[in-house]
């Protein structure tokens, strides 16, 4: 890898709030170096699971982009990606398996341009910290983070470095999200007052499986998810629907967050759960299962906007990430079965008008240009777009549109609404991750 690639683009930092908090505070700034001359990049794999594997042949179906290395402890996983490598055409590729750090000697090599990592949570920043000191560009998948001293390492790492990180939230690319933030941005609700979010999902078939088990004897998401639910009461995974409502708001570019507040309903639905699939006297039933059933947090911003963040996977219920946007002028409703708005002067009398027309009226044009491409790549044609972004970002040599402080800022939730629900919902208030340089930051332009 030439030395121009790890040059990226500067930007000076500022003194800010938070700061107090840092271990270390870097004066390292971002840098920015030359085009690569091929326009051709590497991308690496680290974590083949099903969201792994989504990225992998979508890259393998983009022009410009080599695969020659992949990493996954688990032999089923490795199988399934060398197919569908070869499937779409290509060869197979070297594989790094052997344990848990087999990712370290894969980050060695020097032909591997960037690298995009689905592993489970606990993992996600130590292997993008690594990707970064080894001079690669980083993508990490959903949550990136899970304490507020982990959010600082990702900051600090890339700003030592100048290599990106990318936090691949795909909901920000989701069609109506898209729409709707071009309605923010051209001002139909005229000025945003509150928005509000979550993950609402009935992830109970996806704790429990292969034979209501959890842990080392289940399968997929089981065998790490699950954990977090016995130990943590917290929102842990906030950023499907926080990552559209902050780029609405420019979150990080001239507002960010500064306090939360977090409240946990009583911990029964999973006990239920497991009654019903496996009895009164199944084991799980007596664990001490400590994640609320439903989390709810309240944002205050810079700018003075509310945000309510829900997450509520432990009960049974359709699935939906809660979206609303509300100002001035108006409001919108726009998730499964909800997509509503109204618009002051342009709805009749005050009532709701449906979602669709307006829609396609805000349609943004990205999703004008690529439908086609799109179609079919995973969750409705978003995976397609932000797995594109970050090759693109490894192409142009910048950074990416969902970058560092994004992915800070956004996975900070969990751990400060930890500590709100232990402390009976009290403040927590969010490290300023851009050092006071969000004051000048510009807001997000998905391209």
């Amino acid at each position: 890898m030439s030395s121009s690639r790890r040059d990226f683009l500067k930007k000076a930092t500022m003194a800010g709030a938070g700061l107090a908090i840092v271990p270390q505070i870097t004066n390292a700034k971002i840098k920015k170096g030359k085009k690569k001359n091929s326009g051709t990049v590497n991308i690496a794999f680290i974590g083949l699971g099903g969201r792994g594997r989504g990225h992998l042949i979508r890259a393998a179906k983009t022009e410009g982009v080599e695969i020659t290395a992949i990493c996954d402890i688990d032999p089923e996983a490795i199988a399934q990606s060398q197919k569908k490598l070869t499937d779409a055409g290509h060869t197979e590729v070297t594989v790094y398996s052997d344990g848990e750090h087999a990712f370290e000697k894969m980050l060695q090599r020097e032909d591997i341009d960037g690298v995009i990592i689905s592993t489970p949570w606990l993992w996600h920043t130590r292997m993008a910290v690594a990707t970064m000191k080894a001079g690669k560009y980083a993508a990490v998948e959903v949550s990136a983070a899970n304490t507020i001293e982990e959010c600082w390492d990702l900051v600090n790492t890339s700003e030592a470095t100048g290599m990106p990180c990318m936090i691949l939230e795909n909901v920000n690319y989701r069609r109506d999200v898209m729409a709707v933030m071009n309605m923010v941005k051209q001002g139909l609700f005229g000025e945003i007052v509150h928005a509000r979010c979550g993950y609402l999902h009935s992830l109970l078939g996806v704790k429990f499986n292969n034979g209501l088990k959890f842990g080392e004897d289940a399968k997929s998401e089981a065998r790490w998810r699950t954990q977090h639910s016995l130990k943590r009461n917290a929102d842990v995974y906030p950023t499907h629907g926080l990552g559209p409502i902050a780029a609405m708001l420019d979150i990080n570019r001239g507002n960010r967050f500064l306090y939360l507040t977090s409240t946990a309903s009583k911990a029964v639905g999973l006990k239920d759960y497991i009654e019903e699939q496996g009895g009164a006297d199944h084991p799980y039933v007596k664990l001490p299962w400590k994640q609320g059933d439903v989390i709810t947090s309240t944002i205050k911003t810079a700018n003075g906007e509310t945000i309510i963040v829900t997450h509520d996977c432990n009960l049974p219920r359709p699935y939906s990430l809660g979206f609303r946007v509300q100002g001035t002028d108006g409001l919108t409703d726009f998730d499964m079965g909800t997509r509503r708005i109204f618009v002051e002067g342009q709805s009749k009398g005050h009532s709701w008008e449906d979602f669709k027309a307006w829609q396609d009226k805000y349609d943004h044009p990205l999703w004008k240009k690529y439908e086609q491409e799109a179609a079919g790549s995973g969750h409705g044609g978003m995976d397609f777009f932000v797995t594109r972004e970050f090759i693109n970002a490894v192409k142009e040599n910048r950074q990416p549109v969902l970058d560092v402080y994004d992915a800070a800022a956004w996975s900070a939730i969990t751990p400060l609404s930890e500590a709100s629900i232990a402390q009976n919902s009290a403040p927590q208030y969010f490290p300023d991750f851009t050092r006071g340089n969000w004051i000048n930051r510009k807001p997000v332009e998905f391209k």
